[in-house]
């Protein structure tokens, strides 16, 4: 058999957005027999008589979340044994997979595209579908949380829009729930932060199969250039003495610097942000811990710092040298005093001064 036969479709979205709803109208319609993989078979709750009357199939299979300083999801062997074992079965025309709402879509990808190329798999991703819930974009993130106990929540935002950005559909549902010019609004603020997903509004997920299973192939890449983080990094030059603007009037810069933030400074800034920017997001690192990466996220007036993995400046030398023989060209960025440190943030956003920003930033840094 040849590879590519099966289609695969992720589906995410946070908690609320409305997956498992979409989930039940995906498998009411009979048009296609398709399997679906969920985390929680009790939240499903499917219809019996549903499952009879198509044909489909329901599997329970754990996807692994790892808390470890961030949110992310790897594929267990588990998980991939019951996607092969669904698409054994010739009469299953696509498997859709339900993440967890509080996946990250980019690993779960990432380690899917993975298996792909390094086995001789008949399933290949078909699409990378993200389920927003428009009605709580525009309370929340349009109109920023004003709830103290909510805005806490400010991990919950950057998740949501790491959702957003990693996608090739957008799936706007509950648009019943918002007035015509809301919705624009929305949508506006939404292409801001994805340039060139499909944007499909619904409600209570009602979409045709063939939306999502008869579109262009998922392209990891593709995906990944089009957010507008990663656009922000491939179109500026960090020395750009004016942002880059976009179509949309959305302009963006990178700030880059090697030496590192005072901690108490940064925090500072992050507690009274510059409330013109939309989105900001890179790593950075500390002058109080010189061996652990930190992920800085901002979404509207919500901002999170994560430790992440340590510098590989940070490892024994004898590990270093090793892993120098087999990749010399790590060696290739590394400065002398800092080795691969260095603070690298996208920052994204509308009216403001580039050089405003850049001294409330550049005021952070210890040398």
């Amino acid at each position: 058999m040849s590879k590519r036969e099966v289609p695969v479709v992720l589906i995410t979205g946070y908690l609320g957005s409305g997956k498992t709803t979409l989930m039940q109208h995906i498998l009411s319609q009979e048009k296609r027999k398709v399997a679906l993989i969920v985390n929680d078979m009790g939240s499903i709750n499917i219809d019996a008589s549903i499952l009879d009357q198509t044909g489909n199939k329901v599997s329970q299979v754990e996807m692994v979340e790892m808390q470890n300083g961030c949110i992310c999801c790897t594929l267990k062997d588990e998980f991939m044994a019951e996607i092969e074992r669904l698409a054994k079965d010739n009469t299953v025309e696509a498997i859709f997979v339900e993440a967890s709402g509080i996946s990250e879509p980019s690993s779960i990808a990432g380690a899917f595209v993975t298996y792909e190329e390094s086995t001789d798999t008949r399933v290949y991703l078909k699409t990378v579908v993200s389920v927003v819930d428009v009605d709580r974009i525009d309370r929340e993130f349009m109109n920023e949380l004003e709830s103290e106990d909510e805005a806490e929540d400010g991990d919950i935002i950057n998740l949501i829009v790491d959702q957003i950005e990693f996608c090739n559909i957008m799936l706007l549902n509950k648009t019943d729930l918002l007035s015509e010019e809301k919705l624009e609004k929305v949508q506006r603020t939404l292409r801001d932060i994805q340039k060139e997903a499909q944007m499909i509004p619904c409600v209570q997920g009602q979409v045709d199969l063939g939306l999502l299973l008869d579109g262009e192939d998922f392209d990891f890449e593709e995906v990944l250039a089009s957010s507008s983080v990663q656009q922000a990094l491939n179109g500026c030059e960090p020395e750009d003495e004016k942002a880059c603007v976009d179509e949309y009037g959305i302009s963006s810069f990178v700030f880059e610097e090697r030496a590192p933030f005072n901690r108490e400074a940064f925090q500072h800034l992050v507690e009274d942000y510059p409330e013109n920017l939309i989105r900001s997001k890179g790593y950075i690192w500390f002058s109080d811990d010189d061996k652990h990466v930190q992920l800085f996220e901002q979404a509207g007036r919500n901002a999170s710092i994560t430790e992440l993995s340590e510098w590989m400046a940070a490892w024994p030398q004898k590990e270093l040298d090793v892993l120098a023989d087999e990749f010399p060209d790590i060696y290739d960025d590394w400065d002398r005093e800092y080795g691969d440190r260095i603070n690298q943030v996208v920052f994204i956003g509308k009216n403001y001064e580039k050089k405003d920003i850049l001294a409330r930033v550049t005021a952070c840094i210890e040398k």
